[in-house]
């Protein structure tokens, strides 16, 4: 396994770490930031998302640089990003922090668009992500970073910009998820 994939699969293996630090009631107290009181674990919770969410641009510009593109590379990178935002997004419901139908779009386009690739793989296509997805996905990794950490830079101000940035997710969510159908509905029309 190349350095590349490692680094995705180190993102996976951090999913139920992060996981744990955010739902396991563990009293360790808090931290007072920015004129706000974070639960430690949740401070923790969040830096460790950052970290992860990090280590997707890391482990795309190695195999890139390197020329260690592959087939595990191209499967494990987009599973690890799902997985770890919609944990992420999940938790955030559990605690409150999102609301559970704005979650639900955003889970369900990433099952629409994996369905709507393995049906363009049957075909023998590939499909990149696009610029549209990556705004998508850095948008989305901006909102729940935010919410983790309680809103707590914007706190001060009384700027609800977790909140918006959730919105504006959800927006390029829907965008995103709309433009690779609709470049790519003739798989639906070649199939039998």
């Amino acid at each position: 396994m190349n350095l590349p994939n490692k680094i995705t699969v180190s993102r996976i293996l951090l999913i139920p770490i992060f996981m744990i630090l955010m739902l396991v009631p563990f009293h360790w107290g808090k931290v007072h930031l920015l004129g706000a009181d974070l639960p430690v674990t949740h401070l923790a919770g969040a830096l460790l998302f950052i970290i992860a969410s990090a280590t997707d641009w890391v482990d795309g510009y190695l195999a890139r640089k390197l020329n260690l593109v592959t087939n595990m590379g191209k499967f494990l990178d987009p599973l690890a990003d799902k997985l770890l935002v919609s944990a992420a997004l999940i938790i955030l419901v559990e605690l409150q922090f999102a609301p559970s139908w704005i979650v639900i779009i955003i889970i369900s386009r990433e099952f629409a668009v994996t369905g709507l690739r393995l049906l363009l793989a049957g075909e023998g296509e590939v499909v990149a992500a696009n610029m549209l997805g990556k705004i998508k996905t850095w948008t989305q990794i901006v909102a729940i970073s935010a919410l983790l950490l309680h809103n707590i830079i914007f706190e001060m101000v009384s700027f609800p910009f977790a909140d918006l940035a959730l919105w504006v997710a959800m927006i390029f969510t829907i965008w995103s998820g709309w433009d690779y159908f609709a470049k790519n509905t003739h798989v639906f029309r070649n199939s039998k």
